[in-house]
C-alpha cells in the first residue's frame, strides 16, 4: 500500500489502474478489478494498481451527507488484494485534491505516478474538480498519454451493484440481499469488550463488539450467522443481536452481541473477531418480562441452528 503518490516507486514500470472508493468491495468492484487483470494481460502488463481514497470524499466535501462505511480501510485493502489488485494507492483525500481538474488528476496520478498502460473504471466513473471528468474525457486523455480505457457496466441483474444498495439492504435488515451484492456475507470486525453480562445471567453469554457511528451495521434486530476468532481462524455458529437492549432500558451506542451456540464458557474478551450475518430472524422488541425474553431467545437459537444447518 502507498499512502501518497510520493510513495510510489519511481521504477514501478507500466501498470493497469482501476479507480474508485471501493467501499465494501462488492461484486461490481470485483468485476472491475477482474477486468483490469484481463486488460493487463492483453497489454502485456503484469501489475494492477487500485486507486482509492481515505477518507471518503463526501466526509471532506459534505460531512453531513457522508455515508456510513461498509468496510474499514484495512478491510478494503485486504479485499482488493483478494479481488486481484497487486498494489493499492490510497490517496489522502483533501480539498486540495478535490480542486484538481480532470487533467491534473490524470497527469499526477495515472501518468506521472502509476505510468498507466490501461485504466479500468465503472461506466459511471467521474473525476476531477466538481466531478467534471467522465469516461469519455478519460478516453480522450488516454489518446494523449498512451493508455487505453475500459468502462465496466455495473448492472448486477435486478439491482445495480453499488455500495448505496448494500447500505439500503442493511438498513432494512436484508442481510441476504446485502450478501448477494457483496458476493459474501456482510461482516463486522472488532475486539470483544465486556458488556453488562445480562446475557450470561440469562444463560446466553454474548461476545460484545461495539459499532462505531461511522461504520455500517444491519438495522436493530436478531440474526443468524457466525463468529470467527481472527487469532485462530476458528468459526462458530451464532445468534446475533444488533441494538441497544431495549428490554433493559438500552445502552449507550449500538453494539453487536453474538451468542455462540452451545458455548457457555467461551472467553473472548480482548479477542478480535469477525461476525458474519447470514439471515434475519426478527426485529428488536422490548419485552415486558424476563420470561418472555428468555423464551424468545431460545426460539432464536433454535431457528439459528435450523438455518445454519441447511
Amino acid at each position: 500500500m502507498w499512502r501518497d503518490v510520493s510513495e510510489v516507486p519511481a521504477d514501478l514500470g507500466r501498470t493497469v489502474v482501476t479507480i474508485g472508493n471501493f467501499d465494501g468491495v462488492h461484486l461490481g468492484h470485483q468485476h472491475v478489478v477482474a477486468r483490469a487483470r484481463e486488460v493487463a494481460a492483453a497489454q502485456g502488463v503484469d501489475h494492477v494498481v487500485a486507486v482509492t481514497f481515505d477518507p471518503h470524499p463526501m466526509a471532506v466535501l459534505r460531512p453531513d451527507h457522508a455515508p456510513v462505511m461498509l468496510s474499514t480501510l484495512d478491510e478494503r485493502l485486504r479485499l482488493l488484494g483478494e479481488a486481484g489488485a497487486d498494489d493499492v494507492l490510497v490517496l489522502p483525500f483533501s480539498r486540495e485534491i478535490a480542486s484538481w481538474t480532470p487533467e491534473e488528476f490524470v497527469q499526477r496520478v495515472i501518468v506521472d505516478a502509476l505510468h498507466a498502460r490501461g485504466v479500468v473504471v465503472g461506466a459511471n466513473f467521474r473525476y476531477g474538480n466538481r466531478a467534471a471528468g467522465d469516461v469519455h474525457d478519460l478516453a480522450e486523455s488516454g489518446k494523449s498519454h498512451d493508455f487505453v480505457v475500459d468502462a465496466v457496466a455495473l448492472d448486477g441483474g435486478p439491482q445495480v451493484w453499488s455500495s448505496t444498495y448494500v447500505r439500503s439492504c442493511l438498513a432494512a435488515g436484508d442481510v441476504s440481499g446485502a450478501a448477494e451484492a457483496l458476493g459474501r456475507p456482510f461482516t463486522v470486525r472488532g475486539v470483544v469488550v465486556k458488556g453488562d453480562q445480562r446475557g450470561r445471567e440469562l444463560g446466553f453469554p454474548t461476545a460484545n463488539v461495539p459499532t462505531p457511528a461511522d461504520a455500517a451495521a444491519p438495522c436493530d434486530g436478531v440474526y443468524a450467522g457466525t463468529l470467527t476468532r481472527l487469532d485462530t481462524g476458528k468459526c462458530f455458529p451464532a445468534a446475533i443481536s444488533v441494538g441497544t437492549n431495549p428490554t433493559f432500558d438500552g445502552v449507550v451506542g449500538r453494539r453487536v452481541e453474538s451468542y455462540v451456540l452451545d458455548q457457555t464458557d467461551l472467553d473472548l474478551y480482548g479477542v478480535e473477531v469477525e461476525v458474519a450475518f447470514r439471515e434475519h430472524l426478527r426485529g428488536m422488541v422490548k419485552f415486558e418480562g424476563i420470561e418472555k425474553l428468555v423464551e424468545t431467545m431460545h426460539d432464536d437459537v433454535r431457528r439459528t441452528r435450523e438455518l445454519l444447518g441447511r
